[in-house]
């Protein structure tokens, strides 16, 4: 797995400048953000860790999502991305982080779908929640790299855009 050297640089140089923290909880991208995040330049003066939790049980667990909710939709909504990406900023005391779950196949579940949710937390407060929708033909791997390298982009936004308002 290749990502952009750029734009690993552009972040890992943003978060350094800042001086604050990422962690991240993943799901359907199933720790390509963690990799990521280690590849780039000084990762570990700013990346705190990743969870990966692909079960109902562990989000629940691990991550405070909601049973009841989690059943009904399958653990796949907007809600329970952005309170992945709360609580895992809460477990590992970051700054920011981010969080994912979806689809990387078709099923039944999905309604023969392949899309994601993801969602961004700073400081305390979600920031940025979007669904990502695939063409249900795409493999699986091309799907996690496709949002992982998605995401990088638009986190890459978002701190472009908090930092012009400070």
């Amino acid at each position: 797995m290749e990502f952009q050297t750029n734009l690993l640089d552009y972040i890992s140089q943003s978060l350094m400048t800042t001086d604050e923290t990422i962690s991240m909880a993943e799901s359907v991208t199933s720790g390509c953000l963690q990799l990521a995040f280690s590849q780039m330049p000084n990762a570990s003066l700013f990346y705190k860790g990743g969870i990966t939790t692909y079960t109902i049980d562990e989000k629940v667990r691990l991550l405070k999502v909601n049973r009841h909710e989690a059943e009904e939709c399958d653990c796949v909504s907007e809600n329970i991305a952005q309170t992945m990406a709360l609580n895992v900023a809460r477990l590992f005391e970051s700054d920011w982080s981010i969080a994912t779950t979806g689809y990387c196949t078709p099923i039944r579940n999905s309604s023969y779908k392949i899309f994601a949710y993801f969602a961004f937390s700073y400081k305390g407060e979600i920031i940025l929640t979007k669904k990502l929708e695939l063409h249900q033909k795409t493999q699986a791997l091309n799907a996690q790299m496709y949002y992982t390298e998605f995401i990088l982009g638009c986190f890459k936004s978002e701190i472009n855009r908090l930092l012009i308002l400070k």
